[in-house]
């Protein structure tokens, strides 16, 4: 039985097929225009790895100049998970850097946060929610990104693909570079884990009874700084 051929993902007025070709060409304005499509999930998903806006936007800039240097590594399928799984491979980069540096604690990232920085995932709470309201969306985004950035970074990672992002496990499975088997096991155990985690704080969330099945609620995606 012959293959459906594959849908054409939109670009504008513009095949995403025909601009990786010309991009594969030597033409910027096509990688440019793939870079504007995609730059907000890459952005959004090395933030979310690093916990910091400038590492995630110096990694996604270096993701980028990185795919551009390797069009031609690309094979087919989903150029989404392509592109993430650079960002991925970037942070990660990132990180083993890190670690041959002195960490920031987390109590000095609470204080720049609290000193102005712009909390990405503030969108959480309504425009209409009053005062009350948003003093709780806050502090429930607080307790999130602290129990996220305690998960081991493959446990991570996966959360963060599957359960903010919401892909699907085989474009997950692709970013990764792994199995769906191992992206099923890896987000059980970082489900467990956050779910353990937020318990602690089971009164922002109305008991821990509410933490169930996918410990990190859907959110809106924060925005490019």
């Amino acid at each position: 039985m012959p293959r459906p051929p594959r849908r054409a993902i939109i670009v504008g007025n513009v095949d995403e097929a025909a601009l990786i070709q010309g991009a594969r060409g030597g033409d910027l304005d096509s990688f440019n225009r793939l870079v504007l499509t995609h730059q907000e999930r890459a952005f959004n998903l090395a933030y979310r790895i690093l916990g910091d806006p400038d590492s995630a936007s110096d990694a996604t800039q270096e993701a980028f100049l990185s795919a551009y240097r390797h069009l031609r590594g690309y094979r087919g399928g989903s150029f989404r998970a392509w592109i993430l799984r650079i960002v991925t491979n970037a942070c990660y980069d990132e990180l083993r850097r890190r670690r041959r540096r002195p960490a920031v604690s987390l109590e000095e990232m609470d204080e720049t946060l609290e000193d102005g920085d712009p909390d990405p995932w503030d969108r959480l709470g309504t425009a209409e929610a009053g005062p009350e309201s948003a003093l709780l969306e806050a502090e429930r985004l607080r307790a999130i990104e602290g129990c996220l950035a305690a998960l081991p970074v493959e446990f991570r990672t996966v959360a963060i693909l599957a359960d903010v992002q919401g892909y699907p496990y085989e474009e997950v499975a692709a970013v990764i570079g792994s199995p769906i088997g191992t992206v099923k096991s890896r987000l059980a155990r970082a489900r467990a884990r956050l779910r353990e985690c937020l318990s602690q704080r089971g009164e922002l969330f109305g008991g821990a009874g509410r933490l169930s099945g996918r410990a990190v609620p859907r959110m809106d995606e924060p925005s490019l700084p």
